[in-house]
């Protein structure tokens, strides 16, 4: 019983999370129709879960009979996760009234996904790292959906539930021939395993299948096609939701396997995921130059930056591993800020979401103007902003794993990325027009904005941070 105990309190982010949305669930039943109390409770109680998160990052170890790991690696992700979820609820409220769509329901959502994400970065186990797929999964299959009234919104959830139960459809089978080959769904086993196991064609066709599946959930090249038209149809703050901590998840389940547990260092397998890598990358950021919906940009620039990240992946040390790991909080404060200034600028009818709307936007509003092109300026990787420095360690990874051409795919391609970035800054500042914004930004959105704005200067002028913590998980 007292193990029990102590499992519970190592675990607590992810039972302050689970408890936040039982509560969140209590109080919209009993408060059907006012939602109000079901956002204060939501944000509060992960606000809580991500203190306790940052109080255990130097630590980690087994729980709930090796099935889980807490502190460390699963407390950093955890950070993350709940950071984006309390954006997310503060942006979420506003957006939500104006769009005449706030639904308690949301909020639970938003909480039961994060600790579907929050199992993932914890499992030490293919079953718990399951479950934590599938909970993050269903709980963003309606959120997707969630305005239902409005055609693409039905088309967006509709898409990503279908595109997605059949990538779990790989990821199981991958799971169930990785446990036929090495008879066992821990990970600790399999990992110590691994040099018999690497080369079984069972166990090799199990990986490949759980490589299929994850790519799906980064959005890489070519599992992609779902992103656009879901980032498009979905509400604005709810795909900064699932663009930033959703897409760190499912990188938290690819390092979780292919780096912790699978040693495929200098094989054909890293040269796969570099493949992809570049393929992402490639594709990701020529589509976008040709968008003309800043949602739609910002997906394809999605798809680009999950190559971005794959390039630390694919060389497994642990330079690359550490790169990712910085550049997923980087990433997760530069689009979280992006979406959140869109949705504050939306109006009804999907007004003022495409890249023409936002003409002379910094006569109307200075301050979102000037955000808007700091998140657009890191996401372009101009220093010294946390977008550059986080390209900078995987692209300097990838070179001394052997992959320098993948490091030069990367940076021409970034390259490419900056003309569709400051495109939107060169609307907003330096072309004649005027922005039809008429909706005054809320004083408590307008905070979250900004603090993330500081994020992403404090993670670019301070990358050390971060950099040497992650040094610690591997």
């Amino acid at each position: 019983m007292d193990s029990y105990l102590t499992d519970i309190l190592n675990n607590g982010p992810l039972m302050l999370t689970v408890i936040t949305g039982i509560l969140v669930l209590l109080v919209e039943a009993a408060r059907s129709g006012r939602p109000g109390p079901s956002s204060v409770i939501a944000g509060l109680g992960l606000a809580v879960a991500a203190v306790a998160a940052g109080m255990n990052l130097m630590t980690e170890g087994e729980s709930f009979n090796g099935m889980a790991r807490h502190g460390g690696y699963a407390n950093f992700f955890t950070l993350i996760f709940t950071i984006s979820g309390v954006v997310t609820v503060v942006l979420s409220r506003d957006y939500l009234v104006r769009m005449n769509w706030h639904r308690g329901e949301f909020y639970i959502l938003v909480v039961f996904a994060i600790a579907g994400m929050i199992l993932i970065a914890s499992a030490n186990d293919l079953i718990v790292l399951f479950l934590g797929v599938e909970l993050m999964s269903v709980c963003l299959y309606v959120i997707a959906g969630l305005m239902r009234l409005k055609d693409r919104s039905n088309e967006s959830g509709l898409k990503y539930f279908l595109l997605g139960a059949f990538s779990t459809g790989f990821l199981l089978y991958g799971l169930a021939l990785v446990y036929g080959a090495s008879g066992t769904t821990n990970l600790t086993v399999i990992r110590d395993a691994f040099p018999s196991l690497h080369a079984q064609p069972v166990f090799l066709t199990g990986v490949g299948l759980l490589l299929v599946g994850f790519s799906f959930k980064v959005a890489a090249v070519p599992f992609h096609m779902w992103a656009p038209d879901v980032y498009e149809g979905a509400p604005t703050t709810a795909t900064g939701f699932m663009s930033t901590a959703a897409k760190a998840a499912a990188f938290a389940g690819v390092v979780t396997l292919f780096i912790r547990t699978f040693d495929y260092v200098g094989a054909a397998v890293n040269d796969v995921i570099a493949i992809i890598a570049a393929a992402s990358m490639i594709l990701g950021n020529s589509v976008a130059i040709a968008q003309t919906n800043v949602k739609r940009m910002l997906a394809y620039s999605s798809v680009a930056h999950a190559g971005y990240m794959l390039s630390g992946i694919a060389g497994g040390t642990h330079d690359g591993l550490t790169g990712t790991l910085y550049y997923l909080a980087a990433y997760a404060a530069m689009n979280l800020g992006a979406f959140g200034i869109i949705g504050m600028l939306e109006g009804r009818e999907d007004r003022n979401l495409l890249l023409d709307d936002y003409t002379g936007l910094s006569k109307q509003q200075p301050l979102l103007a000037g955000l808007m092109a700091l998140f657009m300026f890191a996401l372009a990787g101009i220093p010294p902003l946390a977008g550059f420095f986080g390209k900078y360690y995987v692209f300097m990874a990838a070179v001394k794993s052997g992959f320098t051409w993948l490091a030069i795919i990367g940076v021409l391609t970034s390259l490419v990325s900056a003309y569709y970035y400051l495109r939107l800054v060169v609307l907003m500042y330096f072309r004649e027009g005027t922005a039809d914004v008429p909706v005054r930004p809320g004083a408590a959105a307008t905070i979250a904005v900004v603090a993330v704005a500081l994020i992403v200067v404090i993670l670019g002028l301070l990358p050390s941070g971060i950099v040497e913590t992650a040094q610690r998980f591997f």
